[in-house]
């Protein structure tokens, strides 16, 4: 299944992922999170980063 990177539009081959999976994009390099849409279809988003609070 070819799904397009939110971020560049690029194609990315997807097959036997699962929701949650982190997925990276060979033509922008974006990290993408496999997720389901209301439908139950399988979309990807830019993953969210967690950045360093130090204590904050």
């Amino acid at each position: 299944m070819k799904l397009k990177c939110p971020e560049c539009d690029g194609d990315i081959n997807v097959k036997d992922v699962v929701e949650g999976e982190i997925l990276t994009c060979d033509d922008c390099g974006v990290e993408l999170e496999v997720k389901k849409n209301s439908k139950g279809n399988i979309e990807l988003k830019v993953a969210e980063s967690e950045g360093e609070d130090w204590g904050e």
